[in-house]
């Protein structure tokens, strides 16, 4: 079919920096039984010659599967073909996929099949809106980073934890879909080829964030009382050559806290339509108050005005 094109920040795809210890493709070794060398899997995960299925399309599974090699690479791009399908139609299936650089692995949980309260970055691929007051449009793509003293909240569809997310037409297509997820120099970049155009198209990019060496990739996926088939066909980890500052040699990147700088809560966050974030909306008391505080500056001004003037003109007199 060709090279796949892609924008010059994202690799080209090729062989060159391809890390196979962090990389999961055909044929799989092992394929069928737990003999992987450099991956774990878990719960309802199936092994095939063809995917890995994390969850079969039946109610109350989980499934995941990790890499048993820690990663020390500090800028890296991860490539995911993955595939989720199900007999399910509009808004009658679930729940998604989530992608992991973690600290902890093979600890199954609420959130998508693992974890709460993780270490690490997560990028979620959320296929059931659990909020019925949102606008966004879902599948919905999110990223959350977390200390382990943040807790993902289903019933938001993590909207209080999220850093930034896009919605992604993603499920039962007919050809393949992927994901690119990139750090580099503390930057996040999460991009996608779902639309069968043979290019990638952004999602989420955000400068500011702080990962520690020495995690764990994985991918995991669950089911409630919806389902759906949620595939990994294959997660290809590219190592960035970057240049770095000459003081980040001293930095242990090991002992590092995941976190990022934000100008403001992701927590002041909420829906736009678009996908997008933007600050809470100027409605009612907001407005009362911004009107309120426009009036008074109006106010003030004019009389601080009146007193200068009354002020320059008693000067005036005495002058005469």
């Amino acid at each position: 079919a060709g090279p796949r094109p892609v924008p010059a920040e994202l690799t080209d795809g090729n062989s060159e920096h391809l890390k196979r210890e962090h990389s999961l493709m055909k044929p799989y070794q092992g394929a069928g039984s737990a003999a992987m060398p450099l991956w774990d899997f878990q719960g309802s995960t199936m092994v095939t010659s063809q995917y890995v299925r994390l969850t079969p399309d039946e109610r109350s599974r989980e499934g995941s599967i990790w890499n048993r090699v820690p990663c020390f690479l500090k800028d890296w791009e991860l490539h995911v073909h993955f595939k989720i399908h199900g007999a399910g139609k509009k808004n009658l299936h679930g729940d998604g996929l989530a992608l992991w650089y973690t600290q902890e692995r093979l600890t199954p949980g609420p959130v998508f099949g693992s974890k709460d309260n993780f270490h690490g970055l997560a990028i979620f691929l959320d296929t059931y809106p659990n909020d019925e007051a949102t606008e966004r449009v879902f599948p919905y793509i999110s990223a959350m980073v977390n200390n382990g003293s943040l807790t993902y909240e289903h019933s938001k569809d993590g909207r209080w934890t999220e850093l930034a997310g896009c919605s992604a037409d993603l499920r039962n297509q007919n050809h393949d879909t992927f994901l690119a997820v990139r750090y580099s120099r503390g930057r996040l970049t999460v991009m996608t080829d779902v639309e069968d155009k043979n290019e990638w198209k952004n999602c989420i990019d955000i400068a500011g964030v702080q990962l520690p060496t020495g995690y764990f990739f994985g991918a995991s996926a669950g089911t409630g009382d919806l389902s759906d088939n949620h595939d990994i066909i294959s997660m290809k980890l590219f190592q960035l050559m970057v240049e770095h500052p000459v003081e980040d040699e001293t930095v242990d990147w090991t002992k590092i806290e995941p976190r990022v700088s934000l100008l403001k809560s992701p927590k002041d966050n909420v829906d736009d339509p678009t996908g997008n974030f933007r600050s809470g909306p100027l409605t009612g008391w907001k407005v009362f108050l911004l009107l309120l505080c426009a009036l008074l500056g109006i106010i003030v001004c004019a009389v601080v005005g009146a007193v200068v003037f009354q002020k320059r003109q008693e000067r005036n007199k005495r002058f005469y």
